[in-house]
């Protein structure tokens, strides 16, 4: 082993030190590459200060990760990405504002009202943007208050009012959702309005102002999505109960409704005649008797006896009146019906509906569909079914209108089911099979095709590389090397390698296989190499007293 180095040199042990390091760091890419877990996201759009934060806390926790993009995104091993989220929210992080856990860490004696009044408006925000971000469709948000102080000799109070920045993932939000946020905002804050609530998004956007002008765009906003879903609704309707006869795709349908969102309060009191309930009743009787006596002799004492003819007879003149009143008083409680009525917004004025049905097709002995029309009777069963699931009021003036017509057919070829997982497994699995297969094969053919020749070369001595060089160049240059003494004795066999070498001189077949020997640098025809092993046959001596006269000259 010390000729072999001592002969190779210091270059070139050099040489092979660098090589050995180049593939031990070669092979250790490959190893670790081949035996790294597949990764995940860890977080997404992470703003730098967050991002900062969590990267320091997977630094405490030995815990490895990639940052991908501009530092937003981290990758962590996937078996450890929901413990790792865990670990961080039991240490709040990612932050998404400072909440009512302000007030545990803070000790309150001696703090200022100020200050008091500050963390608990910063605690609000907070947990406001906290809340916000539930909201599926938000990634970042952040809210900012503005409640005024209520002032001791001030009759007209300030309204508060409230801003809040919202950053939409993956899409923008839609005008309910825009109101649900204002609506939450405006619950937690007394004496907020809705309307004060001001939303922006990322962009720059307003999504929903303060004032009441955006408070009517917002409303007439709210009435068009209110149409517009009562349209859906009615389409997804007729198509539902049409396409149950003629098959899935076989019809199409558009609806158009002119609404009333105008709201009527109606009042109305009826007296009911006939309903009548006796309340109270007083009756009363007066009867009156008077009598009048007036005679024309003198008052004695005989006239006013008993059975005196004076007092009773004829000669009498006198009169009888009798009076008799009955009053009756009756009270009654007639029947009185008071109706009010309000009419909510959303009231359908019309109604304008379009259907499409597709036909009917038939196969032939060749296999080609036939398109056929559908039947007067059958058009006339699904009208009557439109009718029924859109609530037609021809006195509403309703328009509805159902024509059969052929759809247009794209040809996509045949539909392909969807492919299973080749044995049970992902693509992720078969994609780091298909990583760790390639850089396996990649070693393997760096071993074989460039260590192996490479060390083979630097462990062979330089003279034997030399004597192989000059066996292929020709055995003029050998027998300038050969001694005196042992120039005449090998006169015959150098004049017999002249001749052969004189013949290996004439031109080649065009179509000559080549030979490639690791001790010899570059390629050699096959021919040479069998006609000097012929000479070797013919002249053993001569051919050992060269090798000996190689053997013997210098490295």
């Amino acid at each position: 082993m010390a000729e072999i180095f001592k002969g190779a040199g210091l270059a070139r042990f050099g040489a092979m030190a660098g090589i050995a390091a180049a593939l031990t760091g070669f092979f250790l890419y490959v190893a670790g590459a081949i035996s790294e877990p597949p990764q995940a996201v860890l977080f997404s759009g992470l703003d730098p200060r967050d991002a900062a934060a969590v990267t320091a806390k997977l630094d405490g926790l030995g815990i490895t990760y990639e940052p991908r993009g501009d530092g937003a995104t981290l990758m962590v091993p996937a078996d450890q990405v929901q413990k790792v989220r865990m670990q961080l929210a039991s240490e709040g992080l990612p932050s998404v504002g400072v909440g009512y856990e302000i007030f545990d860490n803070t000790n309150s004696f001696g703090a200022t009202a100020f200050v008091q009044n500050v963390n608990r408006l910063r605690a609000m925000e907070g947990e406001l943007a906290r809340s916000i971000r539930t909201i599926d469709t938000v990634g970042q948000a952040r809210v900012h208050l503005v409640i005024p102080e209520h002032q001791i000799f001030s009759r007209d109070a300030q309204e508060p009012s409230a801003s809040v920045v919202v950053k939409a993932r993956g899409g923008t939000l839609s005008r309910g959702q825009v109101a649900a946020i204002q609506h939450l905002v405006a619950a937690s804050v007394a004496r907020l309005k809705p309307s004060s609530v001001a939303i922006i998004d990322d962009k720059g956007q307003l999504l929903a102002g303060g004032s009441g002008e955006s408070q009517n765009g917002a409303i007439a906003s709210h009435q068009e999505e209110r149409s517009t879903s009562f349209e859906e609704r009615l389409r997804e309707r007729v198509e539902t109960i049409v396409a149950s006869t003629t098959g899935p795709g076989g019809v199409r349908a558009q609806v158009a409704a002119e609404m009333d969102f105008n709201r009527v309060t109606e009042s109305a009191e009826t007296y009911d005649p006939d309903g009548r309930v006796v309340r109270s009743s007083q009756t009363v009787e007066q009867l009156s008797n008077e009598k009048d006596a007036n005679g024309g002799g003198a008052v004695s004492i005989g006239n006013a006896l008993p059975g005196s003819q004076s007092g009773g007879g004829a000669n009498g003149d006198g009169s009888n009146s009798s009076n008799t009143r009955t009053e009756e008083t009756v009270n009654y409680e007639i029947s009185k019906r008071t109706k009010t009525e309000v009419l909510e917004t959303g009231r359908v004025k019309r109604l304008s509906v379009a259907v499409v049905v597709d036909g009917t097709y038939e196969a032939d002995a060749n296999g080609a569909r036939t398109y056929a029309p559908r039947t007067a009777e059958e058009m006339t069963k699904i009208t009557e079914l439109v009718k029924t699931a859109i609530g037609y009021d021809e006195k509403r003036g309703d328009q509805l209108k159902v024509t059969n017509m052929q759809f247009a057919r794209i040809d996509t070829g045949p539909e392909e089911p969807a492919e299973e997982p080749l044995l049970g497994f992902d693509i992720a699995f078969w994609l780091k099979l298909g990583q760790s297969l390639i850089l396996g094969i990649s070693a393997l053919l760096v071993g074989l095709l460039v260590v192996r020749p490479m060390v083979r070369r630097l462990t062979t001595p330089a003279g034997m590389a030399s004597g192989t060089a000059l066996v292929a160049q020709g055995p003029q240059q050998a027998q300038l090397g050969a001694p005196s003494g042992q120039q005449g004795r090998d006169g015959q066999a150098q004049a017999q390698i002249g001749n052969d070498g004189a013949q290996a001189a004439l031109p080649a077949p065009r179509r000559e296989s080549m030979i490639d020997i690791s001790q010899i640098e570059g390629q050699v025809r096959e021919s040479s190499i069998r006609k000097v092993g012929e000479v070797v046959t013919a002249h053993p001596e001569e051919a050992m007293a060269i090798l000996r006269t190689w053997l013997h000259q210098p490295a």
